[in-house]
């Protein structure tokens, strides 16, 4: 998702060329990345968020580890029966996007921000890169509820 998203919000006619001015690049300067690293990279990340976010916009997945060291067999009917019955619930994708939207908004803005800030760039840029990130939990955090 991050590299489909990317490829459309760093588009120049979106935000690329907005992005490219406040952070000094230049077209020339993209090229000389080792582009198969960057994108193999960016797609093991990626997956790591949504390892991450997986936990997040499911919410069943709180009740296997409150009762993971009970190892009992009325532990395990507890949840048996818990998933039985509530097992989907909650698992849209609009659910999804709304929790990966507030992971967005109060994870990745502030954790972009604050170095921006210390860094002195300007709130633009920050809103541009967390922005994209805000969007990129939305549709991960719909993708995954909806679907895992």
């Amino acid at each position: 998702m991050p590299l489909l998203v990317g490829f459309i919000w760093y588009n120049p006619a979106v935000f690329g060329k907005a992005w490219m001015s406040m952070t000094g690049m230049t077209p020339e300067d993209g090229k000389k990345a080792n582009m198969p690293l960057v994108f193999g990279l960016t797609f093991l990340f990626s997956f790591f968020i949504a390892m991450s976010l997986n936990f997040i916009v499911i919410h069943q997945w709180a009740l296997g580890s409150i009762v993971a060291n009970a190892q009992s067999q009325e532990a395990t009917d507890m949840v048996n029966a818990f998933m039985a019955k509530f097992g989907n619930e909650f698992r849209t994708f609009k659910h999804g996007a709304f929790h990966g939207t507030l992971t967005g908004i109060l994870f990745a803005f502030p954790v972009l921000a604050v170095p921006n800030m210390f860094e002195q760039k300007k709130w633009k840029l920050t809103f541009i890169n967390a922005g994209y990130w805000v969007v990129c939990f939305a549709l991960m955090g719909g993708v995954i509820c909806q679907w895992m």
